[in-house]
């Protein structure tokens, strides 16, 4: 991988993270559709891009740190009194239980999910299952909003983000497992389980953040030390701090982005694109 290849993969993690798109996917794909030589099956692939993941982690951390500073403390209160207490500490509760199945899987079974990084032709097909996965949400979206009240009555239908059940979170953390194949947006699967659990986009999206952070940090934990089991020089490592910097700042821009957005936006855009960018793959890789 060359310098650029590297900070430009870093940007596009960065800014695709968080879209509803898979940025795992486009980095899987998008190199064998630039012809780029570089091996995606190498046992340094995968740590580089959790590493791009860690800035990710930071950029959310950064952002939300009002809110993550009432949900750790509340988290320490209920683990203290044994009992949960309040919004916060409820919150607190969801994200962690929403969080262990994508961790559980993540450490018992990434080394045989890592074979897919090395298939665009799984990436280009994934990403049309979750532009699939996308649209579908909108439709049903669509169709269990209610068109005979007004909007007051309507805002007053949505739940906040602490009030969504444990079967919803339980249900938003297992899709969240799909995210470990390339094309499967993370942030796609869980803003969709949050529109069905009956959140705004707004709220569903803000949920998609904070439940991102602890399983992108505990992944870069993990899988970060293996990338300096591997002799790499000190240029390459400056390189891929800096292509972390780049992801980290591409990140904290997309998500501002995204919660405006989605204050009137929609997922279908996304899942035209997605399924679309899937589409084109499969021919060019034929």
């Amino acid at each position: 991988m060359t310098t650029w290849q590297a900070l430009f993969i870093g940007l596009l993690q960065g800014a695709t993270e968080l879209f509803p798109v898979s940025s795992l996917g486009h980095a899987v794909l998008l190199p064998s559709l630039l012809h780029w030589p570089f091996d995606q099956a190498n046992a340094t692939f995968l740590p580089f891009l959790t590493l791009l993941h860690l800035g990710t982690a930071t950029a959310l951390l950064l952002l939300f740190r009002r809110e993550w500073a009432r949900i750790v403390a509340g988290f320490v209160r209920a683990a203290v009194r044994g009992s949960i207490d309040g919004p916060d500490e409820r919150l607190a509760m969801l994200l962690a239980l929403g969080t262990i199945p994508a961790a559980a899987v993540g450490l018992f079974f990434i080394r045989p999910l890592t074979k897919n990084f090395a298939e665009p032709r799984v990436a280009a097909a994934m990403l049309i299952v979750n532009g699939v996965i996308l649209l579908g949400t909108e439709l049903l979206r669509r169709r269990s909003e209610r068109h005979d009240v007004g909007r007051e009555e309507q805002e007053r239908d949505f739940k906040d983000v602490s009030q969504i059940s444990v079967v919803a979170v339980a249900v938003v953390g297992l899709a969240q497992v799909l995210a470990l194949v390339p094309g499967i947006s993370r942030s796609g699967v869980t803003i969709s389980g949050g529109l069905v659990a009956g959140l705004r986009h707004q709220d569903a999206a803000k949920f998609s953040f904070l439940l991102a952070t602890p399983i992108i940090a505990g992944a870069s934990i993990v899988e970060v030390p293996s990338l300096f089991q591997h002799s790499l020089d000190g240029g390459t490592i400056a390189v891929y701090l800096v292509s972390t910097v780049i992801a980290g700042l591409a990140a904290y821009g997309s998500a501002r982005f995204l919660i405006r957005y989605f204050r009137s936006g929609r997922l279908d855009p996304y899942g035209w694109y997605c399924a679309a960018l899937g589409v084109v793959g499969l021919v060019l890789l034929r």
